[in-house]
């Protein structure tokens, strides 16, 4: 929808984004994919210090893009990435908690499927409980990848959160419903992927363990786990 570009969050013009978007919590994550992943990027967003960049990644276009913290943050850019400049498929790479015995730090989950403890779906009015999952296409080709590369995976459900702190975060009964991972904007990503019609995935690495407290530096959040981003780029 061209006449809606720019939007007040994405201060690109209709045709700077590309079709496909790897999105990242941090900005500062995805200006480290820009300047790993991508030929000749150009900067095409900061407003509100949201970096995007479009480039090539061998010969096809591709953009990134950061996405905040949260379902609400995520749920207005990849809104206006799929409804105002007609992006097809967004693949989100960012950090995620284990809650399962055999996913350790460094792992990754490729989300099947997100669970959630929020109220987004309210807005759709459905007269049941949602479940919002993942492009299949772009699953399988995930798996692949990482059977491929080497890397060790799990794929399942992953738990999007409201709360970071948490009082009751109730983390062994999603646990015991076979939830492999915590993080906090699947759900969004999925939901608004089903809504447009258009195709989603997210991709994380573990960066701590809830269960055995196993931690990563923010530092290395932000630069080494680049396996789930060697994924991503996979399926551009």
């Amino acid at each position: 929808m061209k006449e809606n570009t720019p939007t007040p969050h994405i201060g690109a013009k209709y045709g700077e984004i590309a079709e496909t978007v790897i999105m990242a919590g941090d900005p500062l994550r995805a200006k480290f994919m820009a300047e790993r992943f991508l030929e000749n990027p150009v900067q095409f967003n900061n407003v509100r210090g949201m970096l995007g960049f479009t480039g090539t990644h061998d010969g096809k276009r591709v953009s990134v893009m950061g996405h905040g913290m949260g379902m609400p943050s995520i749920g207005i850019y990849t809104y206006e990435l799929y409804n105002f400049y007609d992006v097809k498929t967004i693949v989100r790479v960012g950090s995620a908690g284990s809650i399962n015995a055999d996913l350790h730090v460094g792992d990754l989950v490729v989300a099947m499927g997100a669970c959630t403890n929020s109220n987004y779906a309210l807005q759709y009015e459905m007269p049941g409980t949602y479940a919002p999952i993942a492009d299949f296409t772009l699953l399988r080709e995930a798996a692949e990848a990482c059977e491929r590369m080497g890397y060790r995976y799990m794929v399942g459900n992953v738990l999007s959160s409201d709360i970071f702190y948490g009082e009751n975060a109730h983390n062994d009964k999603w646990m015991n419903m076979g939830v492999l991972a915590v993080e906090m904007e699947a759900a969004a990503l999925y939901m608004n992927a089903a809504r447009a019609g258009k195709r989603a995935l997210v991709v994380c690495t573990i960066s701590d363990h809830i269960l055995t407290g196993e931690v990563t530096t923010a530092e290395e959040r932000q630069t080494s786990f680049t396996h789930m981003m060697d994924v991503a780029f996979s399926l551009v």
